[in-house]
């Protein structure tokens, strides 16, 4: 019997395995560094972690920014970063350009583009 995304309790269970999987691959691969992420996918481990935070807020409750990046991380943000190399300042440019198109692309799924 196929499953089906339109029952809202099994959607949610399938994400949320889903977004736990990709938890467990970011923290595997963090060789791959948030700045490149960012200018690749225009997001990072920040921004899933402020999205938690966010959701938890809409949801009445109390996650902090740094409890949700702990959880996203796997570990404190402090000793993340520590490992993590300084941003060239190529990199720095392909995430301006990202959050440039990230921007672009929510105005026109706004109808707002342009405007």
């Amino acid at each position: 019997m196929a499953a089906t995304l339109a029952d809202e309790a099994i959607r949610d269970r399938i994400e949320a395995a889903a977004f736990r999987r990709l938890l467990d691959h970011l923290r595997l691969r963090e060789d791959v560094q948030n700045i490149d992420l960012m200018g690749l996918a225009g997001f990072c481990r920040n921004c899933l972690a402020d999205w938690l935070h966010e959701a938890a807020t809409e949801a009445g409750v109390a996650l902090s920014v740094e409890a949700a990046r702990e959880h996203v991380l796997g570990e404190p943000y402090a000793a993340f970063k520590a490992r993590q190399p300084q941003a060239t300042r190529e990199q720095i440019e392909r995430m301006e350009a990202s959050l440039a198109e990230n921007a672009r692309r929510r105005a026109v799924r706004a109808g707002t583009a342009g405007a």
